[in-house]
């Protein structure tokens, strides 16, 4: 049986814009509860409570009771909306969950033992494909986890969903191919840095060759004046 926290909210008259900015400076965070044989029913939570949840790990797996004027209802946050600026929770979705539903959701994917895996050990990197599952799964049972075991993987190893042992009643969405979760790729490649020594002597050779090309150089500025005493003897004849 998955973990399930009570939560309050009331009922909120009115919806649209207007109503929900009214809700917020009361100090609320306005929502909506749907699904199930019933319409949607908007309400409101207390800011704190809702601010709290959201910052749990895996909060859009939780399951939650929510009670509404004496009222209970198990339900499954769907989505969140952030304030731009402040990032503070400004509006939640709930949908409705019975005892017998089967819902889709993300679960996170776990990676453990990874000292026991040859390929890291010698330098090789884990290229984690996906960091999230998306999995069907009765409503009361979403694991709040998918653990991918690295023991044994050398560099160049993958791990496919087939590989990854589920819980009971937990699919994949995905059926029609056995995709990557996760690689061991190679180690990456890093240029030498030159020692010291190596250094001091290709700096050496850069000066011997501008020794060697000064003196020409110099040699060359020295006949100059030589052409030019010649030139006007040159122009008389």
């Amino acid at each position: 049986m998955a973990d399930v926290t009570t939560i309050a909210a009331e009922a909120r008259e009115g919806t649209g814009t207007g109503a929900a900015r009214a809700a917020r400076r009361a100090g609320k965070v306005p929502g909506v509860l749907y699904g199930g044989k019933d319409g949607a029913t908007h309400v409101s939570f207390a800011a704190e409570d809702i601010q709290r949840e959201v910052k749990r790990r895996g909060f859009l797996q939780h399951l939650y009771d929510v009670k509404v004027d004496g009222k209970t209802v198990r339900a499954l946050p769907r989505d969140v909306q952030f304030h731009p600026v402040t990032d503070q929770p400004i509006h939640v979705d709930f949908q409705r969950i019975t005892g017998h539903s089967r819902i889709r959701v993300l679960v996170g994917v776990q990676f453990i033992n990874e000292g026991a895996s040859p390929g890291i050990k010698r330098g090789g990197v884990l290229n984690a494909v996906r960091r999230e599952i998306e999995v069907t799964c009765p409503a009361d049972a979403i694991p709040e986890s998918i653990v991918v075991d690295l023991t044994g993987l050398d560099i160049g190893a993958s791990v496919h969903i087939s590989h990854i042992s589920l819980p009971e009643g937990v699919r994949p969405t995905i059926l029609d191919r056995d995709f990557t979760v996760a690689t061991v790729a190679p180690p990456t490649v890093q240029a030498v840095e030159p020692t010291p020594g190596a250094a001091a002597a290709a700096e050496g050779e850069g000066e011997g060759e501008g020794a060697e090309a000064k003196p020409a150089a110099e040699a060359g500025d020295a006949k100059k004046p030589a052409a030019e005493a010649k030139k006007p003897a040159d122009s008389k004849k």
